[in-house]
Formats: structure tokens, C-alpha cells, sequence
């Protein structure tokens, strides 16, 4: 954890600036929507987030170093509000909405870019990611050559995407690869058209697609029961002659993690544990690296074909145990986690404190919860909570807490200046914070009295320690 950690000039209590901030989200969200949403539910949040808020305008301060006015702080804010809700909404044709209406959530994947994205700025980025629902399947007509077109839930336009030849066999009638079926994929390039007008963008082949399945879908449970529950990797390893079997396996991501590289080629890998609790290491080598931003920790993950190999940790070690490696047959299948949620309900205090210029709009019941996702540890994230969290609000399981109050006191843990507890108080009560940064850093000019700003937070079982 790398929280941020601001300094506020304002009165004892941090009153103007908290004003300003309540006054600045009354504003953005009277003028972004009708108002209709939910506060936290669906992609594109009506009310912004209010530790983003705070956030947003310490940046602009410090930005405007000779002085800053609120109608320039309001500006900047709304421009951000407005690009932020603009990669966020869903406004998918209704085609698209239609093949996802029934998928269940999950939490999007760090690298993620939108189609939208990828046509406004003619580029797509090989370490990109592109989280998509197949629209249709066609030959390019005079060849061929298979393409897909493919749409996703926060974009209104499509792109096509040449298919590699190693995904030609879930074409057909009755194969996976068709109308309604989503996959995932990276290590994507972009083929722009040669004369401006005279063509559109399209996805040049690449081997990283990963084919997403749903086990409450008949046909993905029926491809799962019958192609990947016959081995486990207890049978591979006591077979002698596995080299001659051709392997299917079924098992849940455990880790992913960075590898010392081998010579010059990077490496990563993927634990795995199947059914029997029975774990081995799924490697990728060079290029393939780029398919761990597919996976997620806690997913299922089909391996078809994989190739068996020896792994050895560095170059000075012979290889021992047993591994298995992405080879040019063995095909991905993704059960992804799905993202859970909590109803988080607000307290008297969160209601009250959004400041009289927020008194006068009406409070009807949707705006008394929120919905915010829970992670694999079950904590609830805080991160994008439309209201400023109070010490009285702390309990066990929260992730992502912005706190804002002044400082009581300052304690240096360790010699390497790494470590620092800073105790906080605000109107409810009074917190222990322990700041973990991963190097030297130092707290500078902050002491007692000050007003803080600290984003990133993760509350203990014990509610006196984060």
C-alpha cells in the first residue's frame, strides 16, 4: 500500500475546504445526468466519488502553484468528471446490451481500453487489453480469412478483428466462437487505413484471445463437464508415457507472479490448484507474458492442449519439477470471478454532512445505500464511495477509505523512514493510521494540527489500527 498523503490549509476544522468540496460534487452532479442513478451502482456513477473529488482538487492547487480561484478549481473538476464519465458510461448499442444483459459481473481488468477509445485515437497498444462480446463472424469476402466483429458494454461503435488461424477450429455451426460469445484479448496491433477516409480500423491477428465461459450457461457447463474433468494433475504427473497424452485440465488461478528471467526472456507465472488441491505452474515466456493481464486471481482457468515441460527457477539450475507452458495447440478457456457487491447504508452522519448547499436537494430512499464491490477477501472498496468516510463509519473488511482530519500525532517507526504511524481525529472520533510506503519517504512539514488528506486506506478487524 502507497497511500497519498496531502497537507490542507484551512481553518481548525477544515471547514472551507470541506465546503468547497461538498459544493463542488452538488454541482457536478446537478449538471452530469438526470440524476436517475444510484450513487456507486453501474459503471458510471451520477455522483463522483467523494475521495476523487478531494483528490482532483488538491492536484489542481498544487497545479496552480500562484494562486487558484474556485471557478478554475470547478472547471478542472467538471473536465475531469466529464472525461472520467465518459470512459465509464455504458452506452452500448442495444445489441450489445442485449448478448451481456444476462452475464454475471466482474470486476474489469487493469489494462482494459474501449473500442471508442481505440477509433478517437488510431491507436491501440500491444500491451493493451480489449474486453469484448463477438457481434458477428464472416469470411473477408474473395479469401478465406475469418473475421469477428467485435463491440463491448462502454462503447457505441464495433471494430473487426482478423482471427489467428489458431482459433479457426471454433468456427462453425456448433462451435464456441460465435455470435454472443465473449473473449478477451491483448497483444493487439491496429491496422489503419492507408488513405484517411478510405477505410476503417481493424485488429491485426493475434495469438493472446482467451474465450470467456459461464458454468450456468448449459452449453459452456456441458463443454466444461466433458473436455476438462477427466484429468487432474496428480494422474499427469504419475503418468509415465504423458508426453503421448494429450492433457485437458480445469483449475483455479492461485497466483500470478514475476519471474526472474531466464537469460534475456522475461517470465511469468501462473499457480494453479485443481479439484484435489493438487497445485503446478502454468509459464509464460517472453511475448506471452502479456496473457497473465487476462487472468484474474480466484478465476477458473480450461487449459486444452497445454505442453508439459520441466521447470527450473534461474539459468544455474537443472530443471526438476513438472510445468506447464502456453505451446503453439494449447488453447485458454476464462471462467472469470464474479464481482460481488454490498449494500452499504448511510449513517446519520454521512447525511448530514454534505453541507447546506446540499440540504435543499431531496433525499428519497435510493439515495440512503449505495452498492460498492467486494474483493476475493470479502473487504468492501471504498474507493469509488460518493460520500467522505468518518472515523465513526470504520469497521473491519474496507479497502480503498479516504480520511480527511487533523493530525494529533506523529510516530517514525522505523530507521529506514519507511514506516510511520500518524494518529487523525475528525468530528467521531480518532484513528491510528500506519503509512507503509515501499521507499524512502519522508512526512516533510507535516505535524500536529494539520489538516490531512490520506486516500488508499485498509481498516483492520480492531478499528483502532488502518
Amino acid at each position: 500500500m502507497e497511500p497519498a498523503a496531502v497537507t490542507a490549509s484551512a481553518s481548525a476544522d477544515g471547514g472551507a475546504f470541506l465546503e468547497f468540496v461538498d459544493y463542488a460534487i452538488s454541482v457536478i452532479t446537478s449538471s452530469g445526468g438526470d440524476g436517475s442513478e444510484s450513487p456507486g451502482a453501474g459503471p458510471a456513477p451520477a455522483r463522483p466519488p467523494w475521495g476523487w473529488t478531494v483528490a482532483q482538487v488538491l492536484k489542481s492547487c498544487r497545479a496552480y502553484s500562484s494562486g487558484v480561484t474556485a471557478a478554475i478549481l470547478l472547471s478542472d473538476l467538471f473536465q475531469s468528471w466529464t472525461e472520467q464519465r465518459k470512459s465509464l458510461t455504458a452506452k452500448t448499442k442495444v445489441e450489445v446490451t442485449s448478448l451481456l444483459n444476462t452475464r454475471s459481473k466482474r470486476r474489469r481488468l487493469p489494462r482494459t481500453v474501449t473500442i471508442d477509445s481505440i477509433h478517437e485515437k488510431n491507436f491501440l497498444s500491444p500491451k493493451s487489453v480489449l474486453e469484448a462480446v463477438v457481434i458477428d463472424v464472416f469470411v473477408l469476402p474473395g479469401t478465406n480469412i475469418y473475421m469477428l466483429t467485435l463491440g463491448d458494454m462502454w462503447s457505441t461503435s464495433t471494430i473487426d478483428l482478423y482471427l489467428h488461424r489458431r482459433y479457426y477450429n471454433y468456427i462453425g455451426q456448433h462451435c464456441i466462437l460465435k455470435k454472443g460469445r465473449e473473449v478477451v484479448l491483448t497483444g493487439c496491433c491496429l491496422r489503419t487505413a492507408v488513405v484517411e477516409g478510405s477505410g476503417h480500423a481493424r485488429i491485426l491477428p493475434t495469438e493472446y484471445m482467451v474465450i470467456l465461459l459461464d458454468e450456468e450457461q448449459d452449453e459452456d457447463a456441458m463443454l466444461l463437464a466433458a473436455q476438462f474433468c477427466t484429468y487432474s494433475f496428480s494422474s499427469m504427473m504419475e503418468e509415465k508415457s504423458r508426453n503421448d497424452v494429450v492433457y485437458s485440465f480445469y483449475a483455479r488461478i492461485e497466483k500470478i507472479e514475476t519471474l526472474e528471467p531466464f537469460g534475456c526472456t522475461e517470465r511469468k507465472q501462473i499457480v494453479l490448484v485443481d479439484n484435489d488441491d493438487e497445485k503446478i505452474k502454468f509459464i509464460l515466456w517472453g511475448e506471452q507474458v502479456s496473457l497473465a493481464n487476462l487472468f484474474s486471481v480466484g478465476s477458473m482457468l480450461a487449459l486444452d492442449s497445454p505442453y508439459i515441460s520441466n521447470f527450473a527457477h534461474n539459468n544455474h539450475e537443472e530443471p526438476q519439477e513438472l510445468c506447464l507452458e502456453y505451446g503453439s495447440a494449447t488453447q485458454v478457456y476464462l471462467v472469470p470471478i464474479a464481482q460481488h457487491e454490498e449494500q452499504v447504508f448511510l449513517t446519520p452522519t454521512q447525511v448530514r454532512s454534505q453541507g447546506p448547499r446540499l440540504s435543499c436537494a431531496p433525499v428519497d430512499n435510493m439515495a440512503s445505500q449505495v452498492t460498492l464491490p467486494r474483493d476475493l477477501h470479502g473487504a468492501v472498496d471504498f474507493s469509488k464511495y460518493p460520500f467522505r468516510a468518518y472515523v465513526s463509519d470504520l469497521h473491519g473488511k474496507m479497502v480503498g477509505v479516504s480520511l480527511f482530519g487533523t493530525v494529533t500525532s506523529v510516530c517514525k517507526v522505523s530507521t529506514s523512514g519507511s514506516t510511520f504511524y500518524l494518529e487523525i481525529e475528525d468530528a467521531t472520533g480518532v484513528v491510528l493510521t500506519k503509512l507503509i510506503f515501499t521507499g524512502h519517504w519522508s512526512l516533510g512539514r507535516v505535524g500536529v494540527g494539520h489538516m490531512v488528506y490520506i486516500s488508499g486506506l485498509t481498516c483492520s478487524l480492531n478499528k483502532i489500527n488502518m
